[in-house]
């Protein structure tokens, strides 16, 4: 995820004009991503979650429709319900 977006990345990452993943229960677990969002469309169960790298048992539960997580997840696994997954899209990954 980059240092610092322009006024006009930002905004179409907001916009989700960037990549999206749409995953569910049957997508496995997805690792080695980039997310810089995660919106909850219907209730979600997360069975495990890495949130800039690390794993995060805090976030092991299950989640309201409407919940939207804004933070870099790397990794992410669903048994239940439906997660949109935002990309960092700028290609710009300096720490």
């Amino acid at each position: 995820m980059s240092l610092a977006d322009s006024n006009n990345t930002l905004l179409r990452e907001q916009l989700g004009k960037g990549s999206v993943d749409v995953i569910n229960a049957s997508s496995g677990g997805l690792t080695g991503k980039d997310y810089y969002a995660v919106y909850f469309p219907k209730a979600t169960t997360v069975s495990a979650i890495s949130i800039d790298g690390s794993a995060e048992s805090k976030l092991i539960d299950t989640f309201p429709a409407g919940t939207t997580f804004f933070c870099r997840v790397t990794a992410i696994t669903i048994t239940s319900g439906i997660a949109m997954c935002y990309t960092e899209h700028d290609f710009d990954t300096a720490e």
